[in-house]
């Protein structure tokens, strides 16, 4: 998994891509968010229109990076989840408990 982190006002917009996978990409996931929260992001918005495989591992690290997010004060929201990512967002139940967004713009606005 690779990450590319840019602040859009007090927002935090993480683009990441590959795949994210127990041992590959679970753990950094979870230290981006961390740095981000460290930094002061108001809102983090994780791109996931560049990831190719999300597994329960990397599902379970969305999840506990929503909760230290939610510690602070921040929310989680994804944007452009795309093919067997967005089949295994909607499988587990997870696209309830995240909010989902397909436009940048408003995944910003919330």
């Amino acid at each position: 998994m690779k990450a590319r982190i840019r602040r859009v006002g007090t927002s935090a917009v993480v683009k990441l891509s590959g795949k994210i996978v127990i041992g590959s990409g679970n753990e950094e996931l979870e230290e981006v968010v961390a740095e981000q929260l460290e930094g002061g992001a108001g809102r983090i918005v994780l791109d996931l229109e560049r990831v190719s495989y999300i597994d329960s591992s990397g599902l379970g690290s969305m999840v506990a990076c929503r909760r230290a997010a939610s510690e602070r004060g921040v929310e989680v929201v994804l944007l452009r989840p795309a093919g067997k990512v967005a089949d295994l967002l909607a499988l587990s139940g997870l696209e309830e408990v995240f909010p989902i967004f397909h436009d940048e713009a408003e995944a910003l606005a919330g």
